[in-house]
């Protein structure tokens, strides 16, 4: 499939995309429907648009792409950047991130993207929604406690403060229940089991369900943990090169916060998570590394409780352990 298509790398932020390709080098567009637009005209009718899974930025654009009959590969950042390490690059710029998207289409066999429902697309945008208006939020709390810390005496200032915020929290109620709503009405049933899971909250399963289109996306646990970057790093080269454990930041920020997040939860409730972490801090482990293990834990049982269709049992013994 790759030999036939002429390969068009694109790396995408909030604002604006790059765009390489051999024949016509390489190009920057706005992240808008105007952007989308003019790529459209530029791209040649054998194209494959491959860009890396960038949170919400690359929805919009794979989507409009696949309505106007695009071929698109949305592949994981994970696997660009060590395709990028191999080759031993040293620049590090969004010209040359879509340049070596592009190469990475050349030389690998690449999946093709598929739609969203519009179920799906709806959820995506109410989630890109609620991270707004919760920055938003935190920022106002801020700003209302500065207000008393240094006691300002504003009541002006104060009141519409106080206004902002609870604006922006009966915001935050609506477009959570409207988050709800559509993933129950779309996927009742795996909800319902994901929540069986000690640690993982209503949020985390929600954004799993929709990220992960149902978990239909992996075929492994492995690549799961992978996309999301909750895998630990560890900095070693023989005995003389050593560094912290830390945990991989390539993936999807939103979703990797939250299940560390959850990790927190889990790591007294969840018996399997529970003795994951007292065994790595028992062997002098930090805490962090262990809490980072237990995240990952957790995204295993979450994929393996999507696939079988059971809920969470404790006791549960792997045929692999």
């Amino acid at each position: 499939m790759t030999k036939d298509r002429k390969i068009y790398g694109i790396d995408i932020s909030k604002s604006v995309f790059d765009i390489y390709n051999q024949d016509t080098g390489h190009d920057q567009l706005k992240n808008d429907e105007q952007g989308f637009k003019k790529l459209l005209k530029s791209l040649s009718k054998d194209a494959l648009v491959v860009m890396e899974a960038t949170g919400y930025y690359h929805y919009r654009l794979a989507q409009f792409l696949y309505k106007n009959g695009v071929l698109v590969s949305v592949v994981n950042p994970l696997s660009v950047k060590r395709f990028i390490q191999m080759k031993l690059a040293k620049v590090k710029t969004d010209k040359s991130d879509a340049k070596s998207i592009c190469e990475y289409g050349l030389f690998n066999d690449v999946p093709l993207y598929n739609a969203l429902t519009d179920v799906q697309a709806e959820c995506l945008q109410l989630f890109r929604l609620l991270d707004s208006y919760v920055k938003k939020s935190t920022a106002t709390k801020n700003k209302l406690h500065g207000e008393d810390t240094l006691g300002i005496p504003s009541k002006t200032v104060y009141r519409s403060l106080k206004r902002d915020l609870n604006h922006l929290k009966n915001e935050i109620l609506i477009l959570e229940k409207r988050l709800l709503e559509l993933v129950k009405q779309d996927q009742q049933e795996q909800l319902t089991l994901l929540q069986t899971i000690p640690g993982i909250g209503l949020k985390t399963a929600l954004f799993l369900i929709v990220v992960k289109d149902g978990f239909k996306k992996f075929e492994s646990a492995a690549q799961l943990c992978s996309y999301v970057g909750i895998t630990p790093t560890i900095r070693e080269s023989g005995s003389s090169v050593r560094g912290r454990s830390r945990i991989s930041k390539v993936g999807n920020k939103k979703l990797r916060n939250l299940v560390f997040l959850a990790a927190f939860s889990a790591y007294k409730y969840n018996r399997a998570c529970k003795a994951l972490f007292d065994r790595i801090v028992a062997k002098g482990k930090s805490a962090k590394l262990a809490l980072i293990a237990v995240a990952n834990k957790l995204l295993k049982q979450a994929f393996a409780i999507a696939k079988s269709g059971l809920p969470y049992d404790e006791n549960f013994v792997s045929k692999l352990a």
